[in-house]
């Protein structure tokens, strides 16, 4: 199976505001030196703490985030460099579903407006007619499994549950490759984040698709990926496949994140990995290991010299003392 997406040190950096002098003159780095690949037609996903960067990735790879270093390619075609209207055809490959699923829908635009828009952003609006619009709008909620009648509603008119279903069938209008998922059940009860999972995972076995999942929910992205990266300010610190990752992590940041899990048996006691302090400021980054001031293990080294990737059987780990080896 050949890789669908490849991003090769990647790096995005945000001009700082003048409120930060001290990040002014160099700017704020939201992603540093990211790489790897999602084969077709699997789910890979990106877990980390608000603000590690997860979202900016995504929005990078959709083009949406200028990127100051690094390379990405989807099916072997790099990302175009001479603007907007170069980027259309590349575009048309993947799509994105946005974090809050009501606020990414226009109020004034229909269902049906909502969901065929791609058609008229792509260029199809003189190739395709007023009947075959309808036809589209309809085989489009089908799959989503939202009756044609909600064609006519607006977005104030729709539960979260089905707003996430409309974005759904707005990312799938070009038949898209890749779909960037960011945060795909946040705000939903726990019986309609099963329904969105399970939709996901049909439309991915009928259609071929391969999805970027960004998320902080751990039971969802242990439920529905294939492999995974732990992000902390904007670096990889560990990646690998979900199933090994979750039964022996590697980083101290994924364990502590592991642990902190909630667990269902009140008798079971959690031998839990202390997380200390708060994240550091983006503007002025640790020296050393950026995560050694929150790290129950970190040593004289970790303060002085930033560690490797270091590779641990299938996966990769950014530590200088990994929790295993």
């Amino acid at each position: 199976m050949s890789a669908l997406l490849e991003v090769k040190g990647l790096g995005v950096r945000y001009d700082a505001p003048r409120i930060l002098p001290f990040a002014a003159r160099h700017g704020v780095d939201a992603v540093l030196d990211v790489s790897f690949d999602i084969l077709a037609g699997s789910t890979f996903a990106l877990v980390g703490e608000s603000g590690s960067g997860k979202s900016t990735l995504g929005r990078a790879v959709m083009g949406l985030a200028p990127f100051r270093a690094g390379q990405i390619k989807i099916a072997g075609a790099a990302m175009p460099s001479g603007g907007d209207a170069s980027l259309v055809l590349w575009r048309r490959q993947m799509a994105m579903m946005f974090q809050d699923a009501i606020a990414s829908l226009s109020p004034r635009l229909t269902v049906r407006s909502l969901v065929t828009e791609p058609f008229d952003i792509h260029g199809f609006r003189q190739g395709l007619r007023a009947r075959d619009r309808e036809a589209e709008c309809r085989r489009l909620l089908a799959l989503v499994g939202l009756p044609a009648d909600f064609a006519e509603r607006y977005p104030h008119q729709l539960s979260g549950g089905q707003a996430r279903r409309v974005g759904v069938a707005r990312a799938l209008a070009l038949s898209p490759r890749l779909i960037i998922a960011d945060e795909p059940t946040a705000g939903l009860d726990v019986s309609v984040q099963g329904e969105i999972l399970n939709l996901l995972r049909r439309l991915q076995d009928e259609l071929g698709l391969t999805y970027l999942l960004i998320s902080h929910n751990l039971a969802v992205v242990r439920h529905v990926s294939d492999r995974m990266a732990i992000m902390y300010m904007g670096r990889f610190v560990e990646m690998g496949d979900t199933a090994e990752i979750y039964a022996d992590p590697a980083h101290p940041y994924t364990h502590g994140l592991l642990a902190a899990q909630p667990e269902i048996d009140p008798d079971k006691r959690r031998e839990d990995v202390e997380l200390m302090g708060e994240v550091p400021s983006l503007a002025a980054r640790p020296s050393g290991c950026e995560f050694h001031t929150r790290c129950p293990r970190a040593q004289p080294l970790c303060t002085e010299q930033a560690p490797d990737d270091r590779n641990i059987g299938q996966r990769v780990a950014r530590c200088h003392f990994p929790l295993v080896s």
